[in-house]
């Protein structure tokens, strides 16, 4: 006789009734621990004198289902699966087998024949393994940079990004700064503070954000870098950006905690607002670092001093471009019209380039040559229009934008329709209508017109 496969049910079972059959235990208290009747567990032991411990397991054991479906219409569906929707999730593919043959079984049946013809893998199936890696061995080697989008105020404050500058060799928290989105002048603006305080780096890590990585493929104009890709490059320090989440994965998990420790630290405050949070923040990094940083494999410091004149930082830290200039003096930028004032320097610069500075203070510095021009700007008013292309990073500023845009300018007056018509309300009073005759300007011409009433004698 062959291996005979029972559940951890039915080898309770024999247990129990095997001490029943011993004089053990009762028939009541055998009952009890199997959760049956009296009259069940006495038919379980007649079961066993006579057919033995085998015969306790379920009749229905390797039995086809009677409500399976049949094996014609299961061949039927999946070769309609094969020739039409191969490449269909089995949600999908059950309600096109629904919809156009008129096929109807469940999801999850169809799952599963797609699983065992090999036309759908799990999600576990499907996971992918990212290999692990070390860490820097240097301090300030390598520093991963990232913006993390959150309700860090929960209801007491609208929801910011804070830029969050991790040490890939220690964990340090380098620099963290609250700002409305994630842009190219706040990364300069936290930047800024990072090279003050630390110095220059070898190297950025980041993600493929539009601020660290040109999005557009073969892109014609400028130089194939961004103004903070610019700014790195004159500073001699490398941008890095990776291919996916997992492998900047230590700043990642670094948001998920601050998403929890920082949230709790800043509601204990009662802080509600980016300036109060930008102050707390240095004191917050500091506890961190001292419970949680490691001790880097190696112990030299690859930061760089930064020997730069505080002028000549603010000129790397904003955005360049070049701008054409037509020949009427001006060039078009940020949906303004700029105007050279005319000089004996600006005569000549039509139909050549000048070098726009932005700054994030609203500053806008126009320069040839290293010199700068005076201009004039022409159409002021900037409008969001319903075209503009903006990313998903930067919707809440923009948002913003056109929320305080809109709260500047004057609510137009919007009039009846009996205004427009030119209707004029009388000054009627309240109560039942005056008789028109009492009125001077209808009584006067009508006695006119009118004979005198005749008095009779007496």
């Amino acid at each position: 006789m062959g291996l005979i496969a029972m559940s951890e049910r039915d080898l309770q079972r024999i247990e129990i009734l095997s001490k029943v059959a011993a004089g053990l235990m009762t028939t009541v208290s055998a009952a009890h621990v199997l959760d049956l009747s009296e009259r069940q567990v006495r038919r379980l032991l007649e079961r066993i004198r006579t057919g033995g411990a085998a015969s306790i397991r379920h009749k229905a054991i390797g039995r086809p289902s009677n409500n399976r479906i049949s094996d014609g219409v299961r061949d039927y569906a999946m070769t309609l699966v094969r020739e039409r929707y191969a490449d269909f999730g089995p949600t999908l593919a059950t309600e096109k087998l629904a919809e156009r043959d008129g096929l109807r079984v469940s999801r999850e049946t169809v799952r599963g024949w797609m699983s065992e013809a090999g036309l759908w893998l799990s999600r576990k199936q499907r996971r992918t393994f990212h290999q692990p890696r070390l860490r820097r061995e240097a301090y300030g080697e390598l520093v991963q940079i990232d913006g993390s989008d959150h309700r860090w105020f929960e209801d007491r404050g609208p929801p910011c990004s804070l830029l969050v500058f991790v040490d890939d060799a220690t964990g340090r928290l380098m620099q963290l700064r609250f700002v409305r989105s994630e842009s190219a002048f706040t990364y300069f603006e936290a930047l800024e503070l990072y090279l003050q305080n630390h110095g220059m780096p070898v190297a950025f890590y980041s993600d493929k954000h539009s601020v660290f990585r040109v999005a557009k493929k073969d892109a014609k104009g400028g130089q194939g870098m961004t103004q903070f890709g610019r700014a790195l490059c004159e500073l001699n320090i490398e941008i890095l950006c990776a291919n996916s989440s997992q492998a900047k994965g230590r700043v990642e998990r670094m948001n998920r905690t601050l998403q929890d420790r920082l949230v709790k630290e800043l509601r204990l405050c009662g802080i509600d607002s980016m300036e109060a949070g930008n102050a707390f923040l240095p004191g917050f990094m500091e506890d961190y670092n001292a419970r949680f940083a490691i001790v880097p494999a190696r112990p030299d410091d690859l930061h760089r001093p930064l020997n730069l004149a505080p002028d000549r930082l603010t000129e790397i830290l904003c955005k360049r471009e070049q701008r054409y200039v037509g020949s009427q003096l001006t060039f078009s930028f940020e949906r303004k019209r700029i105007m050279l004032e005319e000089s004996e320097v600006t005569r000549g610069l039509a139909g050549r380039y000048v070098e726009t500075y932005a700054y994030a203070d609203g500053r806008l510095d126009v320069r040839w040559k290293g010199y700068s021009l005076p201009y004039t700007v022409f159409d002021k008013e900037q409008r969001v229009t319903h075209a503009a292309i903006t990313e998903n990073k930067r919707l809440s500023e923009v948002l913003t934008y056109i929320k305080e845009r809109q709260d500047q300018q004057a609510k137009p007056a919007v009039k009846t329709n009996s205004e427009k018509n030119g209707y004029i309300k009388r000054a009627h009073g309240p109560g039942r209508r005056a008789n028109f005759l009492d009125n001077l300007k209808v009584s006067k011409p009508r006695k006119k017109v009118l004979p005198a009433p005749q008095v009779q004698s007496k």
